[in-house]
């Protein structure tokens, strides 16, 4: 017995010691750099890993890169930097990237290679991000100083399970009167602002920033020009919004990897807020940037095209990345997004927006038509529809608000008649109610920058409109 106890803690002994110990470095070799893509030998990693680039400049020092492996073809990795590649050769190092050892319990083995999770980015996330704008990579562009109170989290995390999920039954206040009255929007929804270039949208997005009700906003700027970072800090959240506020920038000057990584930050942010049990509001703008850095990497490792040049692999990731929002489990907390999808052409059939209408609990239509008249904000209520407002408003208000579209609509089917002067008074009562009312629907659906309208207000006033319809203004239209 006195021999199998010496035994056993010989054992013992050699496990801790092999736990303490550090294994070889592994290293690979770089073989080739077409375009955006790094081909390198001599590794065995998953996608997802990262690697470090080393080049030797002689006697002058090296330089190093960071890149993530984002595929394979036998033995050789393809990776995607985030940074400028210009420098390196053939034969540079390539090193994998592992997050540092914990010591190991007493009496356990601690295997020498670390696990696979171990390689994946992780990066700052914590109550230490509020008020403070970063970089796709974490790091702080506002010249604050070094972030604190944040952990090195994992950005990649997973869904909900469906069953687990909180329905939607609780209204959100977005402050704006044309949302609120016809476009009720409910805390957890994931909505898309759908629109052509230079017709409101950011603008619009700035309005629900400062307005809707929520703890935490989280706001990824994903492709978008570089100029509006500090304007939409300065001039739209303003010192008391930013305070509440993550912004991620990942300009259009970022690699592609780059702005895919920040639209999945700024996601993993939201999770780490809604996990402790507040409301968060994410705004992305925009979605279809983070499409077309998508299809960059694909076209870049080799994945053909498809639908209009988008290969099959980024109407994968769009669901994925969406998906990871919405309501958390029964008590905890929520993020209700919104994405901008950029309609190249004013087309509403581009492949990204129609996907994206698809994954979208609901979309927003900014016609170009109305900004041109100066109609702001510029929602196209007949193309536009929320599709969880049944769950959040009573009977009476979603009866005034189809009322209301109705009226709209049947105006608009109309308006070249009337602007010709064809249409003759009296030949449809419904029309000549819809002429009468258009002034004062017209306003109501309009609203300054600087103007909030709360979501009791605006059903209030929707409810006045629509009785007034119903009584004096259409008993002078129909005479």
């Amino acid at each position: 017995m006195n021999a199998a106890s010496d035994w056993r803690a010989l054992l013992d002994n050699h496990r801790e010691m092999l736990g303490f110990a550090t294994p070889l470095a592994a290293h690979g070799r770089l073989l080739r750099v077409t375009g955006l893509v790094l081909e390198a030998s001599g590794l065995r990693l998953p996608i997802g890993s990262l690697c470090r680039v080393t080049q030797h400049h002689g006697g002058t020092g090296e330089s190093t890169i960071e890149a993530e492996v984002v595929g394979f073809a036998e033995d050789r990795l393809f990776l995607m930097p985030t940074g400028e590649t210009a420098g390196l050769s053939p034969g540079a190092r390539v090193t994998p990237v592992e997050a540092p050892v914990r010591a190991p319990r007493l009496g356990r083995l601690s295997h020498p290679w670390r696990r696979a999770t171990d390689r994946m980015r992780r990066l700052p996330i914590g109550d230490g991000l509020l008020g403070r704008v970063v970089d796709a990579a974490g790091a702080p562009l506002d010249r604050q100083g070094a972030l604190s109170g944040v952990d090195a989290a994992p950005i990649n995390g997973r869904p909900i399970n469906a069953m687990d999920r909180e329905p939607i039954r609780e209204p959100l206040d977005t402050g704006v009167r044309a949302i609120n009255a016809m476009l009720t929007v409910g805390r957890g929804q994931r909505l898309g602002l759908f629109a052509g270039a230079g017709v409101g949208k950011s603008v619009l997005l700035g309005m629900m920033a400062r307005y809707t009700s929520a703890d935490v906003i989280v706001v990824g700027l994903i492709g978008e020009r570089g100029r509006e970072v500090k304007e939409f800090i300065e001039d739209i959240l303003g010192n008391e919004g930013i305070r509440r506020s993550v912004v991620v920038a990942a300009p259009s000057d970022a690699s592609p990897l780059a702005r895919m990584q920040g639209a999945v930050y700024a996601t993993a942010i939201a999770e780490h807020f809604r996990d402790q049990g507040r409301h968060v509001l994410l705004l992305m703008d925009s979605l279809t940037r983070y499409a077309m850095a998508a299809r960059e990497v694909a076209l870049a490792i080799g994945e053909p095209p498809a639908t209009k040049g988008y290969p099959p692999s980024v109407f994968a990731r769009l669901p994925a990345l969406i998906e990871r929002t919405g309501n958390g489990l029964h008590g905890h907390g929520s993020i209700t997004a919104f994405y901008t999808v950029l309609a190249e052409g004013d087309d509403q059939q581009d492949p990204v927006a129609d996907a994206a209408r698809s994954f979208l609990d609901g979309h927003f239509v900014l016609a170009r038509a109305l900004a041109d008249a100066g109609h702001y904000p510029a929602i196209d209520i007949e193309q536009s529809i929320s599709r969880v407002m049944n769950n959040v408003v009573d009977a009476d208000h979603l009866l005034h608000a189809r009322r209301l579209k109705s009226l709209w609509s049947q105006y608009q089917r109309s308006r070249d008649l009337i602007a010709v002067g064809a249409y003759v008074r009296g030949s449809d009562p419904e029309t000549d109610l819809a002429i009468a009312l258009m002034p004062a629907i017209a306003r109501f659906l309009q609203q300054d920058l600087n103007e909030r309208c709360e979501l009791a207000a605006a059903r209030q006033d929707l409810e006045r409109l629509m009785v007034e319809s119903a009584s004096g203004i259409g008993s002078r239209a129909a005479a």
